[in-house]
């Protein structure tokens, strides 16, 4: 049997939301296996020190300030990755959040926007430019960030659910047609994470934590470096026959 290839090395990978949480932790990951990382985020300060944790275990790399939710700022970093490495092999699309809890029933155009375009707009047009250099190239891989909550709604965060259900639904559409050109497209669905926005959750909603925890088989939260075995199945040459697939890593929740 042929040894399965877990290596990213020469490999160029962009990350998007890629300053903290598991952005941060597949960012270093992927440069331990191997990979030259870019790294993408709104706030330039906490990208460099990224960057210059990738560079410390060897890889090259690039930070980039962009709000993934403005074409203008997409096809400014595609004009800086291009510049700078040439090409694309794998792409990350872990940007994304909601910027207040609120009913749907309250839910008022601007929100909606914001949500929809961070998670799901910004996700669809940067995979589209960067499946164009896949194109040129041989294929690529892309990785978009789901969640437990595009398959489970809770209440209040009704937008963000909608938001990652269709990121599902594009990880299917983009995985159909683009395998003629060589790239896949799978997605990652995260249970309860200590992120930024996960731990924000435990302090809007009292007993929240709590409540998780004891719905979790495993019994705890997850920490974002325990993302980063399935994002490099994915990312690696040993994925090369899955496509349009969702891996969930969430602690058996979503069995409960």
């Amino acid at each position: 049997m042929e040894k399965l290839n877990f290596t990213l090395k020469g490999k160029v990978a962009l990350v998007t939301g890629g300053s903290r949480g598991i952005g941060r932790a597949t960012a270093l990951g992927f440069a331990e296996a191997g990979a030259d990382v870019v790294v993408a985020s709104r706030k330039l300060t906490d990208l460099e020190k990224v960057a210059h944790e990738v560079m410390e275990r060897g890889r090259k790399s690039l930070a980039v300030a962009a709000h993934l939710g403005r074409m203008e700022d997409i096809n400014n970093l595609i004009i800086e990755v291009h510049k700078a490495f040439g090409r694309i092999d794998i792409l990350v699309n872990n940007a994304g959040g909601s910027p207040a809890a609120v009913p749907t029933i309250d839910v008022d155009e601007r929100l909606w926007d914001s949500v929809m375009n961070l998670n799901l707009k910004g996700l669809f047009f940067l995979s589209q430019a960067v499946a164009k250099m896949m194109k040129n190239n041989v294929g690529g891989k892309i990785i978009n960030v789901a969640s437990g909550d595009a398959f489970r709604p809770e209440s209040r965060v009704g937008t963000y659910s909608i938001s990652k259900a269709g990121v599902i639904m594009a990880t299917k559409v983009m995985a159909l047609e683009w395998a003629q050109y060589n790239i896949r497209v799978n997605a990652l669905v995260p249970g309860n994470v200590h992120t930024r926005l996960g731990d924000s959750r435990f302090v809007v909603f009292p007993g929240y934590e709590k409540e998780m925890i004891s719905r979790t088989p495993l019994g705890r939260i997850a920490e974002p470096e325990e993302m980063v075995g399935a994002m490099i199945y994915l990312a690696s040459d040993a994925s090369n026959f899955v496509t349009g697939e969702y891996i969930t890593v969430d602690g058996g929740i979503s069995l409960t």
